[in-house]
């Protein structure tokens, strides 16, 4: 009896009811081919219409009767594009963050590879049904007719830009219906590898023989001969270059056979143009020795441990992330080491390219589709073992993952803002347990989820409380601003910060000045009836951009001009409030015009290449004072830089989020740590207008210790993280009054769930509520708060999935979409 093979397949499909592994035969042809984690091409629902679909399993035998199961059609990829180990983490993440599979796929695979289906339409050639039909058609239906004159295939967005309208479709209908064309679907991605020309000489035939066959006038194809001859294979672009000639002289000869002309695969390196100098491992502290200590045993026996790596700025853990990777590759193994911000990875890349010279991988949003493609092939086919960059990055698909490093594991941006939520933290930890590998988390300033998990023993505390150059941490000068403006000082700047800047300059020292808001004024007001100009969309206040005279949202990216007169009250008071990075800059550079100033925020980054120029000239000394964001608050290392000015320390004091004092903490003394990292001493002046706070006084002290002690005393009291578990469920929608209706329908079905599993969760539901930003690209948002016990968590989730699954609350409305945001010990996501 002929043995049957089946296949478990997700299909890449939108709905929720479909979000389930479908059986599928494989036919003979295809049982070599067909493996676990390849993509593959399959009829799906009533219409046998083609979908993209990923095999999770083969199984011999199926559970339904086999004359309803439907055959693979074919294969996208000749191997398996998904290891076993990244489906079980597709798995594992969409139960814990409630997402799709297909969600948790598309984070994996790289940005464009993904087969899009498109509507591709024929003409007839009935001539005889054509002349029938042609009275019953509109002149639109008889121009798109005459479309097919000139191009045999045309897909549907083709004919779409023909005519500059949407509405086509159901004339494409009536001519398909009417069989005057023909309708096929056909699978496409964004991108593809990148191949160039290269030619060699024909193996098979003598040179001399060759040579004496080709006529003496035809000089340049003796040229190109003898120069194959001399260097052997050769790129069509350098042979050109080399002898000249064109490309009819490169098809003669190959007509004749006397060359051939292969096609090459050429990998796109987005960092090729930067030149590194080579480094050796530099000598370890006593305190970067004993942390290597603690750690290499794990490594060397390949037992699964996690590390929270507490460092003060400067203390040298990145030469610790370089030589353990360096051991973990001569064992045979990957590392991933993971950044906060885009704008570390070229500097960290340096380091590391010094190092290890290309045997590294970038993966981070401001590459290009191809860039991105190629750096993902090269991690997949094992060319090479250590991978850098953002959130992202912590899916390198490595088949020998030994060690996720995750630097400043503190910082929001490692929690996705986009389906699915996931957090990069949690997804390195499930990675690294799969693969017993070790998961290294390092910052200066831990959040307090991960130090209550090392004081607890579930993480390996390691610290590091000196400086790699044994020079003391910055001396701090805290300014009560609103002492300055009791002395007549409206400035910016504080007396203090002023005199110690000239000082800098004078020296021919560095200056970094942060603010945490970028932007010239943070809104505008009208000084008669109150007026604030707000986006339409969001109903945030706009952000005037001076150099850009206009009015911006910094949520949906809408732009307007600021307007001269109140269209409220027709009055002509309109004055600008607040401060950002561009103001600052245009202060700056009028009190100290004898310096170089620079900004580095996202106003000014937006260029490709930008970010790195603007860093490069400030490293190398072209720049006197730099001003940014929180983009330059962490992990820089420039050894000139003695003084940093922090404008407004208590910015971020009073958002209604109870991490305010920690992300405060943790941004002075992130930006502090920038400050005499060289042979120098640094000076920090912080200002701020609440000089007491815990968490100011704290981090100009640089005492963690006594941070974490008020701040976990004031978590556990109101039953924050480390000790509970937010979950905060999103409702959004186009329809205000529907939403609030949704919002409050879920709150009872799930405090009806809640009671049928004898969970008493009464007191910790907080909503629904209008959220924090109540409106955003013209989208109503309410919020429902949930507190639970952290060991409650599997059964919540369990509840929130089910009614999210039920039809009744998916009903609720066309326009309402339940966004699923969960906050764990680490953080909202």
């Amino acid at each position: 009896m002929e043995q049957r093979y089946f296949a478990e397949i997700y299909i890449h499909h939108k709905s929720c009811h479909t979000d389930k592994p479908f059986t599928y035969r494989i036919p003979e042809k295809l049982v070599e081919k067909v493996c676990v984690g390849i993509r593959v091409i399959v009829p799906f629902g009533r219409g046998n219409s083609l979908a993209e679909g990923y095999v999770v399993k083969i199984k011999q035998e199926a559970e339904m009767k086999t004359q309803y199961i439907k055959d693979i059609e074919r294969i996208i990829d000749e191997e398996y594009i998904l290891s076993q180990e990244l489906l079980d983490l597709c798995i594992w993440m969409k139960e814990q963050y409630l997402c799709r599979f297909i969600d948790a796929v598309q984070c994996i695979m790289p940005t464009g590879i993904t087969y899009k289906k498109e509507k591709y339409f024929k003409r007839s050639y009935d001539l005889e049904r054509i002349q029938q039909e042609r009275k019953q058609l509109t002149n639109r239906q008889l121009e798109i007719l005459k479309l097919f004159d000139k191009q045999e295939s045309l897909s549907e967005n083709n004919i779409r830009q023909q005519y500059k309208m949407n509405d086509i479709s159901k004339d494409l209908n009536i001519l398909v219906r009417k069989r005057l064309i023909f309708m096929e679907n056909q699978f496409k991605k964004d991108i593809s590898s990148l191949t160039e020309k290269w030619i060699e000489l024909s193996q098979d035939k003598d040179y001399e023989k060759i040579i004496s066959s080709i006529h003496k006038s035809a000089t340049k194809q003796r040229v190109f001969l003898n120069y194959l001859k001399e260097h052997g294979p050769t790129s069509w672009s350098i042979l050109k270059e080399s002898v000249g000639g064109n490309s009819s002289i490169l098809k003669a000869l190959e007509d004749k056979g006397f060359i051939k002309v292969i096609e090459v695969e050429k990998m796109r390196n987005p960092y090729k143009n930067i030149n590194i100098l080579s480094s050796n491992a530099h000598k370890l502290t006593p305190e970067q020795n004993q942390a290597m200590k603690e750690i290499m045993p794990y490594m060397d026996e390949q037992i699964n441990k996690s590390f929270l790596l507490h460092g003060i700025t400067g203390s040298g853990k990145t030469e610790i992330y370089l030589q353990l990777i360096e051991r973990l590759n001569h064992q045979g193994r990957a590392a991933i080491l993971l950044v906060p911000e885009i704008s570390l990875t070229t500097q960290m890349i340096e380091r590391f390219r010094s190092r290890f010279g290309d045997k590294i991988a970038v993966l981070h949003s401001k590459l290009s589709l191809g860039e991105r493609f190629d750096e993902w092939k090269r991690i997949y086919r094992g060319e090479v073992q250590i991978a850098i960059g953002a959130r992202s990055a912590v899916f390198a698909p490595f088949q020998n993952l030994g060690m996720i490093i995750v630097d400043e594991e503190h910082e929001h941006s490692y929690k996705s803002d986009y389906s699915p939520k996931y957090h990069a933290v949690e997804v390195a930890a499930q990675r690294c347990r799969n693969s017993n590998g070790l998961l290294i988390l390092g910052s200066a300033t831990p959040s307090l989820e991960s130090y209550s998990r090392a004081q607890e023993g579930e993480y390996k505390l390691i610290q590091m409380l000196k400086r790699y150059n044994f020079n003391p941490l910055p001396a701090v000068d805290i300014i009560d601003m609103r002492e300055e403006l009791q002395k007549g000082n409206k400035n910016i700047f504080s007396e203090c910060l002023y005199q110690e800047m000239k000082e800098a300059l004078r020296k021919k020292e560095q200056i970094i000045l942060f603010l945490n808001r970028r932007g010239y004024a943070t809104f505008i007001s009208c000084r008669s009836c109150g007026y604030v100009v707000k986006c339409p969309q969001c109903e945030i206040a706009l952000t005037y951009h001076k150099s850009e005279h206009n009015m911006t949202c910094h949520y949906c990216g809408t732009s307007e001009i600021p307007p001269v007169i109140c269209p409220k009250c027709s009055s002509k008071y309109i004055k600008y409030f607040g401060i950002g990075t561009e103001k600052i800059e245009k202060i700056t550079r009028e009190y100290f015009p004898e310096a170089v100033v620079s900004r580095l925020d996202l106003d000014t980054t937006s260029r490709k290449g930008s970010m790195d120029k603007i860093l490069k000239d400030y490293q190398q000394g072209r720049i006197d004072i730099l001003i940014g964001t929180q983009m330059i608050a962490k992990g820089l290392d420039f050894p000139n830089v003695t003084l940093v000015g922090i404008i407004a320390a208590d910015t971020s004091l009073n958002l209604p989020d109870f991490r305010a004092s920690e992300k405060t903490f943790q941004l002075i003394t992130q930006v502090s740590g920038r400050a005499g990292r060289g042979d120098k001493l640094g000076k920090v002046v912080v200002q701020t207008y609440d000089p007491k706070h815990f968490a100011v006084t704290t981090a100009t002290n640089h005492d963690y210790e006594g941070f974490y002690r008020q701040e976990i005393g004031l978590r556990k009291a109101f039953y924050y993280p480390p000790f509970s578990r937010l979950i905060n469920i999103i409702f959004s929608g186009d329809d205000e009054k529907e939403v609030i209706n949704g919002a409050q329908k879920y709150t009872e079905i799930l405090k009806l769930h809640f009671q049928k599993e004898g969970l008493d969760f009464t007191q910790s539901i907080y909503g629904p509520s209008p959220a924090h930003l109540s409106k955003v690209r013209k989208n109503y948002r309410w919020q429902l708060i949930i507190k639970a016990k952290l060991v409650d968590q599997s059964c919540l989730t369990g509840i929130i999935n089910n009614i999210r699954m039920e039809k009744s609350v998916q009903d609720e409305g066309s326009s309402l979409r339940p966004l699923w945001s969960f906050c764990y010990g680490s953080g909202c996501i």
